[in-house]
């Protein structure tokens, strides 16, 4: 396990756009062995595989009901068992103290496991996504700048205090449903936050950009909110 630490990924088939084959080349690329895990296989927490962390994947929306609000008509795509299984995996690695990263509505799934709340749905689309193609399905990315909190997990791993990133959610974390011991670590300009990690735990950190999608990994200049975040996960895994 020190040489290529396992990775747990979770997978489930939801946003064909975002493929779980970019979260396991990144993990690869960095030196881990990427562990597909199968949401709809969990049984506890104790028949998980053997693993050194885990990160958790983009998807659909987040369950109002988890948060306790009344699901609006904004949220039409919804999995309650994968939010279930997700929050257990999730919780189950800070009581391990297990490195955890957690990406788009992975971050969103941590928010709501540490006891926050979420924005059901941005107003305002841009910057946070974009507007598809004419004439395609596909999903296109908006973007924007992330002001990184000094001294954060997110800024000792990037050395920067200002990153650009891509963005394609509409449900969003917001300083006043941020979770009793979910540490800010970066915001957007108009106050969305965009990165937390969790207090007292060795590294766990969750970004709402995607870092593993090609418009990040493949462009040098977006390394340090991209690859660097890959690179410092599973150092910390194998270690």
């Amino acid at each position: 396990m020190t040489e290529r630490p396992r990775i747990l990924i979770t997978r489930a088939e939801d946003i064909p756009s975002e493929r779980w084959e970019d979260h396991a080349d990144c993990v690869r690329r960095a030196g881990g062995e990427p562990f597909a895990f199968d949401v709809a296989e969990f049984v506890d927490v104790s028949s998980l595989p053997e693993h050194a962390g885990v990160l958790v994947t983009a998807g659909i929306d987040v369950d109002p009901a988890r948060y306790g609000q009344p699901q609006s008509d904004r949220v039409t795509s919804i999995d309650p068992r994968r939010d279930e299984v997700e929050t257990a995996i999730i919780q189950h690695a800070l009581a391990q103290g297990s490195p955890l990263f957690c990406i788009c509505r992975g971050f969103q799934v941590l928010n709501v496991a540490l006891g926050g709340s979420l924005l059901q749905h941005l107003k305002d689309r841009e910057p946070h996504r974009s507007r598809r193609a004419e004439d395609s399905d596909s999903i296109v990315s908006g973007w924007h700048p992330v002001e990184v909190v000094p001294g954060s997990l997110l800024h000792r791993i990037t050395g920067q205090t200002t990153l650009d990133v891509n963005s394609r959610h509409h449900q969003a974390v917001l300083p006043d449903g941020l979770a009793p011991g979910a540490l800010l670590a970066a915001t957007a300009p108009d106050g969305v936050v965009e990165s937390v990690e969790v207090e007292g735990h060795p590294w766990a950190l969750g970004v709402q950009w995607h870092p593993e999608l090609p418009e990040m990994t493949d462009v040098p200049a977006m390394a340090a909110g991209s690859l660097a975040l890959f690179d410092a996960f599973v150092k910390a895994c194998r270690a």
